[in-house]
């Protein structure tokens, strides 16, 4: 029997609001709301997000040095203030209280100094005794080279954080002993070992593998580099953002960077070839030795945080709810000329949690609970069969704004397609079986951002194999057909998640704001980022079905939908003295 159910969150943010701005009145703030009718921006933005973080307009890429400081959350990123190109890079800086609403303070750090002339690029912050945060930073000098600075808050009882200065002391890292000066980026936070030295990486390439390079300091002042770098790997090239965090292994709650309790794992997070691959591993701090389970891309591994659109990723511990988040950065697919034309490029993805799964082999992720809050109107249905080529409309929402949490179930999978054992590459295995190539079991799944006869549509969905000794899951999203515009990439991403499909139901949840969609299968073990851009399921011609295109019938045990309403994202401005004279 199909039980459908429809409901209306009332919304309970008015409060949180209304204080927040309080707040910024109190410590000398004016705030504007950076609503479509108030931004500098074409009138015409159907791709614009609504509970996304992106900034009102220009160029935005890496989140940098998230943290949470007196009740306050910050996340600077990597912004140009002039254009929606790359270039001019600043460090952009927001606050909110509860990582969905923002407001957009003035630029924290800017491009001027000898050591960061031409641009202030990546890093991140970390905490000194008393709980005062600082931040290292990457900055292109005068020669061009890349180096590692340090900036402070001008005043510590701001716990807006608006103002930092500089240190004379910068640069504290330069590229010397044939480090490459076009290769020594991206400071990650630093942690204090059981001697007292602080400790930090920076990512780096030599002789074509990536490396973090490891340094140690007493002051936070003076750097020097270990012998060896923490690790290397000669399957890969340059290592960006590299993150270097534990988790718990009893997977309950987050870490501090600097925990030493022994009941941990590491791991050790480098963006390249275009992903944010990870490994994990056990790190002594005494002898500051890192000893990896499995290394990036060897025996198969590819353990990746997102094996979509999703890179230059930054975690940070949540000190206040004990988890550690994870911040990453999404992308345009389609080209800079459409960039200018709508006037702004890149959005930061939904706040995630990370934990260890049970299996202690990979990471799991979430979208951090606060996103529910904007959930309001809601559909359900329970225990609804979909028959072999059957698509079914999932209506009551605002298909372009919504979250949908859904379930599948299988009877049987005696006639499961065998798995090659070829077919090792999931993405090309999903770009060679899309949605519209039926099998037995699968492909069923969801269509989102789609057109009401399905011209335009954006499928995420599974397919189940069958092998000698286990039955293999296969997540796809597939983008061939989410525009008929002819400009935008409509690359297909896949992944193989870690699901026994015999004693467990196959879930999938999809965060989807217009051009972006973010889906978690299997319960947050594998994440697919994709941006999209179509013509006609846009606003409220956008639709959402379940669909079932392989031969035999999947159940839905339950399935859940909900509109998203708007993010309050506001800009303020420093209060200045009316001029007397």
């Amino acid at each position: 029997m199909t039980y459908l159910k429809l409901e209306v969150t009332m919304e309970k943010s008015v409060v949180l609001v209304i204080g927040f701005w309080l707040l910024l009145l109190g410590n000398g703030v004016q705030s504007h709301r950076q609503d479509k009718k108030h931004q500098s921006l074409p009138r015409d933005q159907p791709y614009r997000t609504g509970y996304h973080f992106q900034p009102p307009k220009n160029w935005m890429n890496d989140p940098n040095g998230p943290m949470y400081y007196k009740g306050v959350y910050h996340l600077f990123y990597q912004y140009n203030p002039y254009a929606a190109v790359w270039g001019n890079i600043t460090w952009a800086h927001s606050i909110s209280y509860d990582l969905v609403n923002w407001i957009n303070l003035d630029i924290a750090l800017s491009p001027g100094d000898p050591f960061d002339i031409n641009g202030c690029w990546s890093g991140s912050t970390t905490f000194l005794s008393g709980e005062k945060p600082v931040i290292l930073y990457t900055g292109s000098d005068t020669m061009n080279r890349q180096v590692q600075n340090l900036a402070e808050p001008k005043n510590l009882s701001d716990p807006l954080l608006r103002e930092w200065v500089k240190s004379s002391h910068n640069p504290l890292m330069s590229p010397v002993d044939g480090i490459d000066p076009k290769n020594f980026r991206d400071p990650t936070t630093a942690w204090q070992g059981p001697d007292g030295l602080w400790r930090v990486l920076v990512g780096n390439e030599m002789d074509g593998h990536g490396r973090a390079l490891l340094y140690r300091s007493q002051d936070f002042i003076t750097w020097s580099q270990s012998k060896e770098p923490i690790h290397s790997s000669t399957r890969t090239g340059m290592w960006e953002c590299p993150d270097f965090y534990p988790v718990s292994i009893d997977g309950k709650n987050g870490v501090e960077t600097s925990s030493l309790d022994k009941f941990t794992k590491q791991v050790l997070k480098a963006s390249f070839d275009n992903s944010d691959h990870y490994v994990l591993g056990n790190y002594t701090a005494v002898t500051d030795n890192f000893l990896v389970d499995t290394d990036f891309l060897d025996n198969g591994s590819d353990l990746r945080y997102d094996y979509g659109n999703f890179y230059a990723s930054k975690t940070f511990f949540d000190s206040g709810k004990k988890r550690r988040i994870l911040w990453g950065w999404i992308l345009e697919s389609d080209n800079t000329t459409d960039d200018v034309k709508k006037g702004w490029s890149g959005l930061q993805s939904i706040p995630r949690t990370i934990l260890l799964s049970k299996t202690g082999k990979q990471l799991i992720q979430w979208p951090l609970e606060e996103i529910e809050k904007q959930r309001i109107i809601k559909v359900s249905f329970e225990n609804k069969e979909l028959k072999g080529g059957s698509v079914l409309e999932v209506s009551g929402i605002t298909a372009s704004q919504a979250d949908v949490e859904v379930s599948f179930s299988l009877s049987s999978l005696k006639e499961a397609e065998l798995m090659d054992p070829s077919w090792v590459d999931p993405k090309l295995l999903c770009s060679q079986k899309t949605a519209s190539v039926r099998s037995n079991v699968g492909p069923f799944g969801i269509l989102v951002l789609a057109s009401k006869d399905l011209t335009e549509q954006t499928a995420i969905f599974f397919r189940v194999f069958r092998s000698k000794d286990k039955y293999v899951v296969l997540m796809c999203s597939d983008q061939s057909r989410s525009s008929v515009e002819e400009g935008p990439q409509k690359t297909i991403y896949g992944a193989f998640i870690d699901i026994d499909p015999l004693n467990e139901k196959i879930s999938l949840r999809s965060l989807i704001d217009h051009s972006i969609v973010e889906s978690f299968g299997g319960e947050g073990r594998a994440c697919i980022t994709a941006r999209v851009y179509p013509k006609l399921a846009i606003d409220n011609q956008a639709y959402l079905y379940a669909f079932n295109n392989g031969t035999l019938d999947v159940n839905i045990p339950t399935l859940n939908a909900w509109s998203m309403k708007n993010a309050q994202i506001v800009s303020s401005t420093k209060r200045r003295k009316p001029n007397l004279n």
